[in-house]
């Protein structure tokens, strides 16, 4: 099965799960009343449901908050979702309260201070390597 029809039959049962009939009349409806751009027509609807065609992230954003499920989920599936909120947890535990505040602040610096920051992280993790980050770089954040 491609991408297209996955996210066709996940919008679908989407559709059903929160109490909608999985049509597009429905669909055009439901989205136009929560998407505060330019309404999507009966067509453009229709081929999501079909699996011809899969919404912008903005489109798929307002999906995914009307129909109550994750835009993760909505989009990838929820095998994907998953595997996001459990690389999420696994770095949220790994940080104290005092680390968390100094991620906070760097992602407060201005980008070229923080470029600095990873060059100087970078260059301390290739001094001092441990067995697990020895060859582990800070990708550049833009």
């Amino acid at each position: 099965m491609n991408e297209k029809l996955e996210f066709a039959n996940r919008l679908r049962d989407a559709m059903l799960a929160a109490g909608y009939e999985a049509r597009p009349s429905v669909l055009e409806k439901g989205f136009n009343s929560h998407y505060w751009g330019t309404s999507v027509t009966f067509q453009a609807v229709s081929r999501w449901l079909r699996g011809e065609a899969i919404p912008s992230q903005e489109k798929l954003q307002v999906l995914a908050d009307w129909l109550k499920i994750e835009p993760h989920a909505l989009r990838f599936g929820e095998q994907a979702a998953e595997s996001i909120r459990a690389k999420r947890k696994q770095w949220e535990e790994a940080l104290d309260f005092q680390e968390r505040e100094t991620i906070e602040r760097y992602l407060n610096l201005p980008i070229e201070q923080r470029k600095l920051i990873r060059e100087v992280i970078n260059t301390f993790a290739e001094v001092y390597p441990t067995p697990d980050n020895s060859n582990t770089k800070i990708a550049d954040i833009a």
